[in-house]
């Protein structure tokens, strides 16, 4: 009997997205396999609200963003009416593998689902916070540092017109990928992360020794301060309002937002979401379930969905290390 594999992305969009569904909808043609997309994520479960995916469907779509099977939250889904509505639809449509890309959310509510569903379940990390643990990288991560520093690159040019501070706002607020990558390939001149940050005077104070140090060897000068979100006590406003008390510059809050989620995905999210894609689907039918398929040192490897939120994923040493040269930098000509 021909397997039936469905897919549906699920919690933030993130660049990559249209371009794993396409590697998945190709690799199960070529397998023999029915393909289907649940829309708007696990509330496509519960309606239902399912199409037939075809090759057709995916011509021209590794370059888009967003997703084109539509995401969302779902609460219902949290609970146990909503999952064994979802098992039900699944066994109904006769689906004998769900993959599910999405974030640590996501994946909660795919491994709550197997309590209630006999059939495959396979989760993809697809988040551009970089979060997710037992996998190096997330499908959408590669992209939204570009359009980070792509941004940071064009806030710097009015900086140093202005000879101002710009604190510049990303995503990320549980763990500072984003945000070290962002600064460090901006050239920026301080990055305040969950991993590195603890007390805001400490922090204000190594701010103003900086500025001053540059002050002194060149005049008046142009800082960029890179901020995760959700980490500084009152917001990026506030601390636009206290570097500007202690240093007598004018500092300007600047949000990236959901920008960051948008744009055609860069080349590395394309290459890892294909890889991630194509594996999912060669896992169909083999006794395996309840994993995510991850990315470890270059090579593609199976992870327990559990794990991947059991502890959460933060900076390495190395990373810590390039983060505290760069905030303590001294200005050089």
């Amino acid at each position: 009997m021909t397997k039936h594999v469905a897919v549906l992305t699920s919690g933030g969009d993130a660049p990559g997205m249209n371009a794993c569904i396409r590697a998945i909808v190709l690799s199960c043609e070529r397998a023999g396999y029915r393909v289907s997309g649940f829309l708007r994520g696990y509330n496509g479960l519960l309606e239902p609200d399912r199409i037939t995916l075809t090759a057709e469907r995916m011509h021209n779509l590794i370059q888009q963003g967003g997703t084109i099977l539509h995401s969302a939250r779902c609460e219902r889904f949290c609970e146990e009416d909503g999952l064994k509505l979802a098992a039900r639809h699944l066994n109904e449509a006769e689906v004998d593998t769900l993959i599910v890309i999405g974030g640590d959310g996501s994946f909660h509510g795919a491994h709550a689902l197997k309590a209630h569903w006999q059939g495959q379940i396979i989760g993809l990390p697809g988040t551009i916070d970089n979060d997710v643990d037992g996998t190096d990288a997330t499908i959408g991560y590669y992209t939204a540092i570009e359009t980070a520093v792509n941004s940071i690159d064009k806030v710097r040019d009015t900086a140093d017109a202005f000879d101002r501070v710009f604190v510049v706002e990303v995503m990320g607020r549980h763990a500072g990928f984003l945000g070290l990558s962002a600064a460090l390939a901006s050239a920026s001149d301080f990055v305040i992360v969950p991993e590195l940050f603890s007390e805001a005077q400490a922090t204000l104070a190594q701010i103003r020794q900086q500025i001053m140090q540059r002050q002194q060897r060149r005049g008046p000068v142009s800082y960029v301060i890179v901020l995760s979100e959700h980490v500084w006590p009152g917001g990026v406003t506030r601390l636009c309002e206290e570097v500007s008390d202690i240093t007598g510059l004018e500092a300007r809050p600047v949000t990236l937002g959901h920008v960051q989620r948008g744009g055609s995905p860069v080349s590395q999210d394309r290459i890892l979401a294909v890889k991630l894609g194509t594996h999912a689907v060669s896992l169909v039918g083999k006794d395996v379930t309840d994993i995510m398929v991850g990315i470890s040192s270059g090579a593609v490897v199976n992870v327990p969905l559990q794990t991947t939120w059991q502890k959460q994923k933060t900076l390495g040493e190395d990373a810590r290390a390039t983060a505290l040269c760069l905030m303590n930098q001294r200005y050089q000509d």
